[in-house]
Order: structure tokens, then C-alpha cells, then sequence
């Protein structure tokens, strides 16, 4: 352990991300709030999910401890462990689920594989990379990595290029919950309390971080460029991936 140099570490936290349920946040927000709100709630609980993460990543990975062992050495004691912990498996277990429930979806649609048969298999096929740990993770990265990036983009080019228009109709579109389209105090609010339940994913992000190489005057820039992307850097990319499911959820309503 700890033999991986910070890009492939920084890599593989970073890949942990490319989860849906960021689109499915982006959409149902926009979707019940509007334009008008979720999109300054995205870019506020992008800020306080950066600034609240920073230290967290910058700890777990100058330490090479997880966030049970940071909460405790924060002088939380053991009961303060338990809870972190607690709120670690849950949200593992929530965004687990939803992750299953949307690619269980996505085998419906293409394949007509029926929903509980989907689950089955989007839950059982990860189990054998997850045994190799971050070695077999880093390199299934490595070589899927390229196509992921063309899959998640191809849609907006096509947007840009063929329906520029549908850009004006999501910053114009009004949600169910605020039918005039304006701003709205509550709405916003509601918005941020769905999108900072999202900050407790630094959990995931030390848990990669921690087996980063001790910082030495040869790597320091490479190893503060790993802490940086991949810890509280995190929620640029996630950001990005809030508003694309903010988009083609309002595309798809059109």
C-alpha cells in the first residue's frame, strides 16, 4: 500500500464520481424548484462543499487515516467515530441504491431486463473489482475512462450544435414547486438542503486519498495536486454534473 504514485490515487478518487445520482439530483431540483433557484443553490453548495472538504482531504492524506480515524483524532473519542461512521455507511448504502435503481433503468430501456433482474446485476457486478481494491479500480479506470468522457459530453455537443435553443428554455424554465419562475427564498433553501447531503462524499474521496505517498520536496506540487483534485476538488466535476442533469432534465420535459 502507499506505492501508488498521487496521479493514479488522485485518478481513482476522482472516477468514484462518475455516479448518476449527480444528474438525478440536478434534475429533480430543477424540476421542482427551477432554473431560477437550483442553479445559485449548485453554486453555493459547490463553495461550502469545497471549503468544508479541503481540510478533511488535506488531514486524511497528510496522516494516511480515513475519516473514522480523523473524526477520533479530532478528539470526538469513540462515540464521535461511531456516529461518522454511521453517517458514512448510510450514505453509502442510500447513493448504492440509487445507483442501482438507475442502471437498473438504463437495462430496462436498452435491453427490456426486468427491474428486479437488473438490480441483482447492477449489485453483483461490482463486487469482484471492489475485492481487488484500488489496483484493479485504477486500471478498469484507465481504459474506460476515455470512453466515459465522450458518452458524458456527446450529449451537449449535440445540443450546442443541432438545439442551441434548448439553453434559453432551461435558464427560462419554472419549476412545479415556483410556477412564476422567479426567485424564491424558500425554494433556494430546500434546493441547498438536497445538494449538502452531497458533502459528506469527502468520506469516499480519504478513503482513496489516505494511501497517497508521504508529501517530500520531489513531489510536493504533484502530491498537492492530488490532494486538491481529487479531495475538495471533487465537487467541480460534480458540480459540472449537477447541471447536466439539470439540463437534460428540463430537455426532456420539453
Amino acid at each position: 500500500f502507499r506505492r501508488w504514485s498521487p496521479f493514479v490515487i488522485a485518478n481513482t478518487a476522482l472516477g468514484g464520481i462518475s455516479f448518476l445520482a449527480l444528474e438525478a439530483i440536478g434534475g429533480a431540483i430543477t424540476l421542482s424548484y427551477g432554473f431560477a433557484n437550483a442553479f445559485p443553490a449548485v453554486l453555493i453548495t459547490c463553495l461550502f462543499v469545497f471549503v468544508t472538504n479541503l481540510p478533511i482531504a488535506y488531514y486524511s492524506s497528510r496522516y494516511n487515516i480515513d475519516m473514522d480515524l480523523l473524526t477520533r483524532g479530532a478528539g470526538f473519542g469513540y462515540i464521535g467515530s461511531t456516529i461518522t461512521s454511521l453517517i458514512y455507511a448510510t450514505f453509502t448504502f442510500i447513493f448504492f441504491a440509487l445507483e442501482g435503481a438507475i442502471m437498473a433503468q438504463a437495462l430496462k430501456l436498452f435491453a427490456d431486463v426486468p427491474l428486479v433482474l437488473g438490480y441483482i446485476i447492477s449489485s453483483l457486478v461490482i463486487i469482484p473489482i471492489t475485492f481487488m481494491g484500488v489496483t484493479m479500480i485504477s486500471k478498469l479506470q484507465m481504459v474506460t475512462q476515455p470512453i466515459w468522457i465522450a458518452m458524458l459530453l456527446a450529449p451537449f455537443i449535440y445540443i450546442a450544435v443541432g438545439h442551441p435553443e434548448t439553453l434559453d428554455q432551461w435558464m427560462a424554465f419554472a419549476g412545479s414547486e415556483t410556477p412564476d419562475g422567479g426567485f424564491d427564498v424558500l425554494a433556494f433553501g430546500s434546493a441547498i438542503g438536497v445538494l449538502c447531503a452531497l458533502s459528506i462524499q469527502i468520506g469516499e474521496q480519504v478513503d482513496y486519498l489516505r494511501f497517497l505517498p508521504d508529501k517530500t520536496r520531489e513531489n510536493r506540487w504533484r502530491w498537492w495536486a492530488a490532494v486538491i483534485s481529487a479531495g475538495p476538488g471533487w465537487i467541480v466535476v460534480g458540480g459540472f454534473k449537477i447541471l447536466c442533469g439539470s439540463l437534460l432534465a428540463v430537455l426532456a420535459v420539453s
